[in-house]
């Protein structure tokens, strides 16, 4: 790589779990809305939009440059942050009332989502990495972005298309509890927090499908609400569960220093603090609003870590100094 700079010479490393760096951002901004904290929200959607920039570039140069390099990291699930990124950030433009921005992020995603899941379902081998549930993420990260749209547009094939997408995301994620190795919530880097963001994205998507419904677009009948209203309180509920077992593993066997991965860590604890704001706001449960902002500022707080981690790294990268690589996980 003669003649290429250090710190050119370490982004061109990153593997595809650099992507979840754009969707903990974009999430993080979302939970800061959904709290009432505009201006900072948007602080980090510019974040978020300028990485997710960087990435597409990435993606892009290595898809003409490298497609042996490419078709590789397209096979891991890890290539599925792509879509979950690209969708958050839909969601996100959706409540700023840029619909026509969110409507192309969303068919950007859904193509993304056909390819990718496509190819990672046919590499699936048992015991493996958080990075298994990706599938769900994504999958539920466009009924999210879906139904924010339906109810914005009171367009019902959007809602119904969403539904279907949070029905197969549940489905994805037994078949991923299946393969995923139980040794990695007290072994991982970082990335077996997913297990707990794909059900606090399922319950965001059951939150959105629930406030979707209205008098100007009637979608649900009683009993579904009603099937709806109980899984999206059920996945909450497991959400909390895994985040409690998730962050007692990380007490009793701490994992310090930086790794990429620690991005989606991240990801799962600002999905959990916006799904829970969420399901308080949309089932009418007030008493979730603390324990919601709470889970936002430990968000926050888990950010500015993983930004100084890498910081650091690519300080260290410009002064010469040989940075860790980025390891992109098994």
């Amino acid at each position: 790589m003669s003649g290429t700079s250090p710190l050119r010479a370490w982004w061109a490393r990153h593997p595809p779990a650099a992507g979840a760096a754009v969707m903990a951002t974009g999430i993080v901004s979302v939970g800061l809305y959904l709290e009432g904290y505009e201006v900072l929200s948007l602080v980090f959607l510019a974040v978020a939009c300028a990485a997710w920039l960087a990435l597409a570039a990435q993606f892009l140069v290595r898809l003409v440059r490298q497609p042996q390099r490419w078709m590789s990291e397209a096979a891991t699930p890890a290539a599925l942050t792509a879509v979950a990124a690209t969708a958050v950030l839909g969601t996100r433009f959706s409540a700023l009332g840029w619909q026509t921005l969110a409507a192309a992020l969303l068919a950007s995603a859904a193509v993304l989502w056909a390819v990718l899941l496509t190819v990672a379902v046919r590499h699936r081998r048992r015991r493996m990495p958080g990075s298994v549930f990706l599938g769900t993420v994504a999958t539920e990260a466009l009924a999210v972005l879906a139904a924010t749209l339906a109810k914005a547009e009171s367009a019902a094939w959007l809602a119904h298309a969403a539904l279907v997408l949070f029905w197969l995301g549940l489905v994805l994620y037994g078949f991923a509890l299946a393969r995923f190795d139980l040794r990695q919530v007290v072994e991982g880097a970082g990335d077996q927090w997913i297990a707990c963001g794909a059900l606090a994205i399922s319950a965001l998507a059951g939150a959105r499908l629930i406030a979707a419904d209205g008098p100007d677009l009637y979608l649900w009948n009683d009993d579904a609400d009603g099937v709806l209203r109980t899984m999206t309180g059920a996945l909450l509920v497991l959400d909390l569960a895994w985040y409690a077992v998730l962050l007692v593993a990380e007490i009793v066997r701490p994992r310090p220093g930086y790794d990429v991965r620690r991005w989606a860590t991240v990801f799962p604890m600002g999905m959990t603090a916006a799904a829970t704001s969420a399901v308080a706001s949309t089932m009418d449960v007030p008493w979730l609003d603390v324990p919601g902002e709470v889970l936002l500022w430990i968000a926050v707080a888990a950010w500015l870590a993983a930004a100084v981690g890498t910081l650091t790294a690519a300080r260290e990268a410009v002064r010469g100094t040989p940075p860790t690589p980025p390891r992109a996980g098994p």
